[in-house]
């Protein structure tokens, strides 16, 4: 089995709708894919009408966390998404995102950027609007040469010249309204260090004996070494060990696939959840 369990699609900051994703996992080979979207679970309506005969969608969400004022993902799969609290806590992040990244234009504007809210609003589309959003309206304006290079002090990073705060949960708080709707919680890419700070060893700790189920070691932003920390810190704490692409179709250069999740975890993902079970292709529109 071929399991990528960190996939994003229109509904956030991907390039593919919830349908062409689908499809274009079936057509990559994967037997297991999951859309974990930026807080936001907008996108499962149109995944799963078009979920091709064959492969197996995970329902899931990226939620953004923070602490110590350090910035990270937590990796939310099979909950239930009309959960109350969960609910409130993702409007409230996602509610957020527009006066950040207009706050983010007005900041690019000052520093000489031509960038405008209309520009990163055309290319979100829609979709639940983020930093990635306003590293490609760089990238138009001939600013940055890709996304990536969006992401470093000058610019867009955490701390950069043009970054702005927007709220983000607690994740502590995160992984209790995850567990309490039912749902299995990954610290996606907990290593890349390139994005800005990382998480202490010791926090993974704390969170891992606040009911963190795993942690994603197999990404692209990690090296050899990262992933062999990782996977000792993971057997250390007893913690799952995941693999994932972090697919944005054409945003980023990774493909669907290029990391994927040992099929014994993706089990026992789908053994510890109870707010929601993965959807099986019928053969989609």
């Amino acid at each position: 089995m071929r399991i990528d369990l960190h996939c994003h699609s229109t509904a956030s900051d991907g390039t593919d709708t919830p349908a062409e994703l689908v499809r274009n996992a079936a057509a990559a080979g994967l037997d297991v894919v999951a859309l974990t979207d930026h807080d936001t679970t907008r996108g499962y309506g149109e995944a799963i009408a078009a979920l091709p005969e064959g492969l197996t969608l995970v329902t899931g969400a990226e939620l953004s966390c923070r602490v110590d004022g350090v910035s990270m993902h937590l990796l939310a799969y099979l909950f239930d998404p009309a959960e109350p609290a969960l609910l409130a806590e993702r409007e409230l992040v996602r509610d957020d995102r527009v006066p950040r990244a207009k706050g983010m234009v007005a900041r690019l504007n000052a520093l000489g950027v031509p960038v405008t809210w209309e520009q990163v609003e055309r290319i979100a589309a829609g979709g639940s609007v983020g930093r990635p959003h306003v590293a490609t309206a760089l990238v138009e304006l001939g600013v940055v040469p890709t996304v990536s290079d969006a992401f470093t002090e000058e610019w867009l990073a955490d701390g950069g010249r043009a970054f702005v705060e927007k709220h983000e949960t607690d994740p502590f708080e995160a992984i209790r309204l995850v567990k309490g709707a039912g749902g299995v919680c990954v610290f996606a890419h907990p290593a890349a260090a390139k994005r800005g700070r990382t998480v202490p060893e010791a926090r993974i700790a704390e969170m891992a004996a606040a009911g963190l189920d795993g942690i994603e070691v197999d990404h692209t932003d990690h090296d050899a070494d990262a992933r062999e920390r990782l996977r000792g810190l993971a057997k250390e704490l007893d913690l799952l060990v995941t693999g994932s692409s972090d697919y944005h179709g054409s945003r980023k250069t990774v493909p669907l696939g290029a990391y994927t999740t040992d099929p014994e975890v993706y089990g026992e993902i789908t053994r510890r959840a109870t707010g929601a079970f993965p959807v099986p292709g019928t053969g989609g529109a």
